[in-house]
């Protein structure tokens, strides 16, 4: 069973989101927090797969919450998937800067809601395309990195640097390995040893990783 967490500040939607997660056979729901603190206590006593987390919420936001989660030891296998009716870039970059793994919008259909817990849940990521374009488009507004690679890069192969620019365009690992002409296989294995040598939660923080340390510029068309 995916266990989740359930961080929103009306009361509602929790309910709502509640119903929706237990509805589905391999998910439950092992608790509910109405603001940031209170996630962010719930996430270290109940160790949940994945947090479903609200942007808006009094006390503690869910931005300062997520950060919370993913920097303590205690809750290292937790994965955030943040939800907002709020479509904006700042809060797609505040987001996955601070350790999330997923944004999505509260309208999204519930299919694909439940579909995205148990890819977050695997460590996977969600970072579909529109949201790798918001995502680059924030990183076009920000100061140029320096010419230098970052020095956390210096001990990734060449190969490896090249399936990180590929993952932070926005491809996915079909279209990396017929990009690269390698085997599936072969891209997941680099995938998985960017993710070690890196220290990234998943696919989302590689992409950050790849722009902040100048490896990839932004550009806006």
């Amino acid at each position: 069973m995916i266990r989740v967490l359930i961080a929103d500040d009306q009361a509602l939607l929790r309910g709502s989101f509640r119903v929706l997660v237990d509805s589905a056979p391999d998910l439950e729901v092992v608790g509910e927090a109405s603001d940031g603190a209170e996630a962010a206590e719930l996430a270290e006593k109940e160790r949940p797969d994945v947090v479903l987390m609200d942007v808006r919420m009094p006390e503690l936001d869910g931005i300062e919450a997520t950060r919370r989660i993913c920097a303590s030891a205690a809750t290292e296998g937790v994965h955030v998937l943040m939800l907002t009716t709020f479509d904006l870039d700042a809060y797609v970059y505040s987001a996955l800067r601070a350790g999330a793994s997923g944004f999505l919008l509260k309208d999204t259909p519930p299919a694909e809601l439940l579909t995205a817990i148990r890819v977050v849940a695997a460590g996977e990521g969600l970072l579909a395309p529109s949201i790798t374009r918001r995502l680059i488009a924030e990183f076009a507004r920000l100061p140029e990195p320096g010419q230098r690679v970052a020095a956390s890069l210096d001990n990734i192969t060449t190969r490896e640097r090249e399936v990180l620019s590929l993952i932070a365009r926005g491809l996915s690992n079909d279209e990396i390995a017929g990009t690269l002409h390698l085997g599936l296989a072969t891209v997941k294995t680099h995938i998985g040893h960017l993710l070690h040598k890196l220290a990234a939660r998943d696919r989302a923080q590689l992409v950050i990783a790849a722009y902040e340390s100048g490896l990839v510029r932004a550009s806006v068309q």
